[in-house]
């Protein structure tokens, strides 16, 4: 038996007020103000504003920012997310060039791409998603790429699309344990995207996925998930604390201390997950520029 960390102090568990350590400053500075025009300027969407990130500050005040493609209405309604749902009318095929041209501009040396879930599309979207790689490697041949891609469901053609163009690291969220599933993401399947995670490291890329804490699940179902991840070779597991975007959304039903995070960082290190980047401000694309050679 595994003796675990002291981590249940009062604060830790009262719902309405967010601890100390969830605080984070607000976006400033010159470097956040080029980002916020280059966004503006291309038209662009990120999911740091759409997902009400905590870490855009940071993020943008370093010249980085992780660029959200097909559009900002996603046909999934997921119960944490705070992305728009509904049915998506926007397919835009110069999208690919802006985007590429941003990145150039703003000179970063590490790009994250993420997109909404269509549904609604054949190919999922899988066609911008290749000529989006494609126009970055041209103009930006140095820039190293991270694609945060969606659920396929099942459609592995649509999978191949995505992740041949060139992209450095294929990261796909599983987002919870097994058990909230239903719960957290009613359109999605826990052992799919187990699936999608293997297939993706089978077609060679290095994989990396995120789950949200707080939501409801035991230690136990953490440790099952880091075996479920472990058994199909997954590279990279981001941890992070779930906060509730609206009072739409899902309810945080715990916030987890510093020292279970550290805790959890061990435990997936210890059954073979390579990169552990654990922590309650930690989100897929925090640090991603450090995962390209784990």
């Amino acid at each position: 038996m595994i003796a675990l960390p002291v981590i249940q102090p009062a604060e830790a568990q009262t719902k309405n007020r967010k601890p100390d350590w969830l605080r984070v400053k607000l976006p400033v500075g010159k470097e956040y103000a080029k980002v916020r025009q280059l966004v503006d300027t291309y038209k662009l969407h990120t999911i740091c504003e759409s997902g009400n990130c905590p870490n855009m500050g940071e993020c943008w005040g370093a010249g980085t920012a992780t660029f959200m493609i097909l559009g900002n209405v996603c046909t999934r309604s997921c119960s944490f997310c705070a992305v728009a749902t509904g049915r998506p009318n926007e397919y835009d095929l110069d999208e690919p060039r802006r985007v590429a041209e941003a990145i150039q501009l703003m000179g970063v040396k590490h790009a994250v791409i993420t997109s909404v879930n269509r549904d609604e599309l054949k190919d999922r979207g899988a066609s911008v998603w290749h000529e989006t790689i494609v126009q970055i490697k041209k103009l930006s041949p140095e820039t190293t790429i991270e694609t945060l891609i969606p659920d396929v469901k099942a459609n592995w053609e649509a999978l191949e699309m995505m992740i041949s163009a060139g992209q450095e690291v294929v990261s796909h969220n599983v987002e919870t344990v097994q058990s909230l599933y239903r719960r957290v993401r009613p359109q999605a399947k826990y052992e799919r995207s187990i699936e999608q995670l293997r297939r993706i490291k089978e077609y060679g890329k290095r994989s990396k996925t995120g789950i949200m804490l707080g939501l409801g699940e035991t230690q136990e179902e953490v440790y099952q998930a880091m075996d479920d991840l472990a058994a199909v070779g997954l590279d990279i597991l981001t941890l992070g604390q779930y906060l509730q975007p609206t009072k739409m959304h899902l309810e945080v039903a715990e916030f987890i201390h510093p020292d279970l995070f550290a805790h959890y960082k061990e435990e997936g290190l210890r059954r073979g997950i390579k990169y552990v980047e654990s922590g309650p401000l930690v989100r897929s694309s925090y640090h991603a520029e450090r995962h390209v050679h784990v």
